[in-house]
């Protein structure tokens, strides 16, 4: 992602929040807290499977 689109994405995720700066951070910790969640589930799932069938770490 180029820095201008970094930029625009900020832009929208404020103006989602009717320009207030607060509820767009809160926001994003909130995606973050869930995205977090997400991967430690995915985690828990791999170690539960174990290795992948053609060898080798079942996360690489």
């Amino acid at each position: 992602m180029s820095f201008r689109s970094k930029d625009t994405a900020i832009d929208e995720i404020v103006a989602s929040c009717n320009g207030d700066l607060r509820g767009a951070v809160r926001a994003l910790l909130l995606i973050n807290e869930h995205l977090e969640t997400e991967l430690a589930m995915a985690y828990a799932a791999a170690i539960d499977r174990g290795p992948v069938e053609r060898g080798g770490s079942a996360l690489h």
